[in-house]
């Protein structure tokens, strides 16, 4: 593809100290079908290897440029491609995540058949052991009912999404400095709240990795990572005012949220400043739509007198909800 000639998808991929699965997700992206796209690197303060890596495909292929910034966390990394991005269409990769071939030229082609802003496909999950095929069906197309659904059995990552670059610009949207967790969903709700054309395509491409040996988010948490968390709670109140998502849906969100965010929060606070905190939100709990049996669970859990028991109140939770689906 010609340095001039405007690309047909770009795809980014924000890099944070992944020298180790780097190669592979590249490749997968390079080895696309469809041959007219960049790839947009955002190396985002990594110490390892991963910037020498993305200098080194960028010298091989001309379809790849290179960001390299300050840590500036995920969101932002993702604002940045978003902000570069030249393609007609665009989509996230994760560098510890792959593709198949034919991702780029079946979600393009789908795209322009029905002038779709955003096309929504199904998915994979690889751990060590297995892989699994996760359906992302919508009972509707219509926007807002997406967006409701998000809240419910969809996925709100872009991995699994491509978006016309152009709504971002046109409904001023962006990824959200306050946040270090979900901020991709975050911006798919925002994206749908407005009245965009959204197609689905029955077929999964996208690789999530999910492998205990690479650590688990309380490995990363810190007394900033809570903060950020809470703060998507109150930016998800704000943003969710008038479009008709049932208010149930997202306090059970929000409410799981905020509990998650107090679990791996122990680890970082002190016993005072933690109970400081709480006080503050536990009312999310309270006011959430679980019954007063959950809800005496997540206190406790919460205050840490039994860690097990938010493994019993996730199981029981999850039992439920699937037989009232």
């Amino acid at each position: 593809m010609d340095q001039l000639t405007t690309p047909l998808v770009s795809v980014i991929i924000p890099i944070y100290q992944a020298e180790k699965t780097l190669c592979k997700a590249l490749d997968s992206v390079l080895g696309q079908t469809l041959t007219e796209f960049e790839v947009i690197l955002i190396d985002d303060g990594s110490t390892d290897n991963s910037g020498y890596i993305c200098d080194e495909y960028v010298r091989k292929d001309k379809r790849v440029k290179v960001v390299h910034q300050c840590n500036k966390g995920v969101s932002a990394a993702r604002q940045c491609g978003i902000e570069r991005a030249r393609g007609e269409y665009s989509i996230h990769v994760d560098p510890d995540d792959w593709v198949e071939p034919e991702m780029l030229q079946e979600l393009y082609r789908c795209a322009k058949r029905h002038d779709a802003d955003m096309v929504i496909c199904d998915f994979y999950i690889n751990s060590p052991v297995k892989q699994s095929y996760i359906g992302q069906k919508p009972s509707s197309l219509e926007s807002r009912v997406v967006l409701k659904e998000i809240f419910d059995h969809l996925m709100g990552s872009c991995c699994n999404k491509l978006i016309r670059t152009a709504c971002y610009r046109k409904y001023n949207i962006s990824f959200p400095n306050e946040v270090s967790f979900c901020e991709d969903e975050y911006v798919i709700c925002s994206l749908l709240k407005y009245d965009i054309k959204v197609d689905y395509l029955p077929k999964a491409f996208y690789h999530y990795v999910k492998d205990s040996a690479q650590g688990t988010l309380s490995k990363h948490y810190d007394k900033n990572s809570l903060h950020k968390d809470l703060q998507l709670r109150e930016l998800y109140a704000t943003l969710l005012q008038g479009t008709g998502v049932e208010e149930h849906a997202y306090q059970r969100k929000s409410a799981a949220m905020v509990s998650r965010a107090f679990i791996f929060g122990k680890e970082v606070f002190t016993s005072a400043e933690f109970h400081k905190i709480f006080y503050r939100y536990k009312n999310i709990i309270w006011t959430s739509p679980y019954s007063l049996f959950e809800k005496i669970l997540l206190y406790v859990s919460m205050l840490g007198f039994y860690q097990p028991t938010i493994k019993i109140v996730s199981a029981l939770i999850h039992f439920k909800h699937k037989l009232l689906s």
